[in-house]
């Protein structure tokens, strides 16, 4: 409940701040917890990044200053951020579908993008299976793909990348160096400033030289949060990845490691209702 009142803390601070430069590394101070573990906590809660939320508040105060008042565009985009007006007509018609200017006519029709509110509630009517493991750092083998963070797509971006894996041969050249009986999708590479990350799938392996078309990765040693999932993938898996966040990291004193998160496919009909794999999340003591 402490990690939940952080975040409800941090949304609050963003708000107040609206007009001003946000620093996320502030922002997380006052979640009390890393700037990595906020980041991750925000999208996996709400569905969007921290900066695309930001930016969408941004453009829905900057459309009712428009339509409530006469200011001039350029002095409303240097409010809300934007060093040029063009830069900002440009954001302000992504999201809107008009130019700024057009904001102003009688009757136009506007998007809003409410403010985030978090409502605290114990749930508890179903548990969530984990362990804690420490591994060692180990060498996977695969193919990555990068996956841009647009709207909560990024599920639909990796589901693709395996269908076309599947179809290119990439899984079944995986499937034949399989050591320890489970394919991993990884998700590594973090960008802060875009919340983009790299995907990989991949085995568990221990090849002297790179093959051809394939790419050799270090997990570092890490504690791990493991947690079972039961069901057809990817929704199974999908599903337990947003308990995780909503229930498990604010009823414990655990928060995310920044490491490379892993999810482990064992070899077997993975749309079986009975179909068991596993999320592994680094993590580290509050």
């Amino acid at each position: 409940m402490d990690s939940l009142m952080g975040m409800k803390n941090a949304l609050d601070l963003i708000e107040k701040r609206m007009e001003d430069h946000l620093d996320i590394e502030e922002i997380a101070k006052v979640a009390y917890v890393s700037t990595f573990h906020f980041q991750r906590m925000f999208n996996m809660l709400t569905g969007i990044t921290v900066g695309e939320y930001v930016r969408k508040r941004k453009l829905t105060l900057a459309a009712q200053e428009l339509a409530m008042t006469s200011s001039k565009v350029s002095d409303i985009a240097l409010k809300y951020g934007y060093e040029t007006p063009e830069s900002f007509a440009k954001a302000f018609r992504r999201i809107h579908g008009i130019s700024p200017s057009d904001a102003r006519n009688p009757g136009v029709s506007l998007k809003a993008f409410p403010r985030i509110t978090f409502h605290l509630s114990l749930k508890g009517d179903k548990d969530i299976d984990y362990r804690i493991v420490k591994k060692e750092a180990f060498t996977v083998v695969g193919k990555t793909y990068d996956v841009i963070h647009q709207d909560g797509e990024e599920f639909h971006q990796t589901e693709k990348f395996w269908e076309e894996s599947e179809l290119n041969g990439t899984i079944v050249m995986l499937e034949s160096m399989i050591t320890d009986e489970s394919l991993l999708g990884i998700c590594l590479d973090y960008e802060p400033d875009t919340e983009n990350f790299r995907y990989m799938i991949a085995v568990e392996s221990s090849p002297t030289s790179p093959v051809d078309g394939l790419s050799l990765r270090v997990i570092p040693a890490s504690t791990w949060a493991i947690f079972t999932t039961t069901g057809p993938m990817p929704e199974a898996m999908q599903s337990v990845f947003q308990r995780v966040y909503q229930e498990w990291f604010p009823a414990t004193g655990y928060e995310h490691a920044g490491g490379p998160e892993l999810e482990a496919y064992p070899l077997g009909d993975t749309s079986a209702e009975d179909y068991k794999g596993e999320i592994w999340i680094p993590i580290v003591k509050k």
